[in-house]
């Protein structure tokens, strides 16, 4: 049996958010089994708020939360961390709107869940094994899930710009693959785009410490941590936007040019097609059934 996980002991930082640019403070605390994900906002007089899609709030270039007309914004990159990182059960306290950016990758947040300590407890994590295919597109967006005794992950982009025309990668997710080739990649905008954003009151706290920020030929800050960060990046988007599920997800899953809004969106209709997965208590449990599974060339969304 695969048990559920929590801190060993809190743990905090300090940072900015990307797009509101003002200080933070957050806290990641142990809570108790079935406890799930959750945001409470200090500084509102401790509201919470579920990591789940039931409060899924705005998507402008980042995923956020409400209930109750308390909202935390830019949660993806702190989501993907923690279940990459198998925890199932956090207090995440802050005390303003957004998560901060940090140097704008999941990288620090795998740093402070080391640190704090990795505690098992005594209740069985369930899995979200997909059966049968899910999809879902718009416009030239697409996004599915299929079935895999695994977690893995098919993501191509395509950009108007010499640098990242197309890139695609496919990755197995583990809780060491994500630390190594998923959560170093930042979040990345276009010089052209900045004003703009900024004239909307968006991205206040951007700068070259917390963002790739690509001009007309070249990336302005030194050097990309990896050649096709940004499409890494885009699967570290994903990864945290599918926690809005519930559960860690088994299967594969293919997206061609989807963002928030097209992720969260999926996540939403993951749940409504109950006919398409099943709640395990293991991955031994997730092996796909042979009349359930699709053949090993998953079709690929970007043709």
């Amino acid at each position: 049996m695969d048990t559920q996980r929590t801190l060993r002991r809190a743990i905090s930082c300090v940072g900015i958010g990307l797009h509101s640019g003002n200080k933070v403070q957050l806290s990641l605390k142990p809570a108790p089994v079935d406890f799930g994900i959750r945001f409470r906002r200090t500084d509102l007089g401790d509201h919470e708020v579920p990591a789940n899609v039931q409060h899924l709030g705005g998507i402008q270039l980042a995923t956020a939360l409400s209930r109750n007309a308390v909202s935390v914004e830019t949660v993806e990159h702190l989501l993907a961390a923690l279940v990459s990182m198998r925890i199932d059960n956090v207090l995440i306290e802050l005390n303003s709107p957004e998560v901060p950016i940090m140097d704008g990758s999941a990288a620090p947040f795998v740093y402070l869940i080391q640190e704090a300590g990795i505690k098992p407890q005594a209740a069985a994590r369930k899995y979200l094994k997909i059966v049968r295919p899910i999809a879902l597109s718009r416009g030239d967006k697409r996004i599915a899930l299929y079935p895999s005794d695994h977690f893995d992950v098919t993501y191509s982009i395509s950009f108007d710009h010499p640098l990242l025309r197309h890139q695609a990668r496919t990755l197995r997710i583990t809780e060491e693959s994500f630390i190594e080739e998923i959560a170093p990649a930042r979040t990345f905008t276009f010089l052209k785009d900045v004003e703009m954003l900024r004239q909307n009151g968006l991205a206040l706290g951007g700068s070259l410490d917390n963002a790739i920020v690509l001009g007309e030929t070249g990336v302005l800050n030194n050097a990309l941590r990896f050649e096709d960060e940004f499409v890494r990046h885009k699967i570290l988007d994903a990864i945290g936007d599918l926690a809005l599920v519930g559960y860690p997800v088994v299967g594969h899953l293919v997206a061609h040019r989807a963002g928030h809004a097209l992720h969260t969106e999926f996540a939403a209709k993951i749940l409504e097609e109950t006919d398409c997965w099943q709640l395990v208590d293991s991955l031994m449990d997730a092996s796909v059934p042979a009349s359930d599974a699709v053949t090993a060339a998953v079709p690929s969304l970007a043709n």
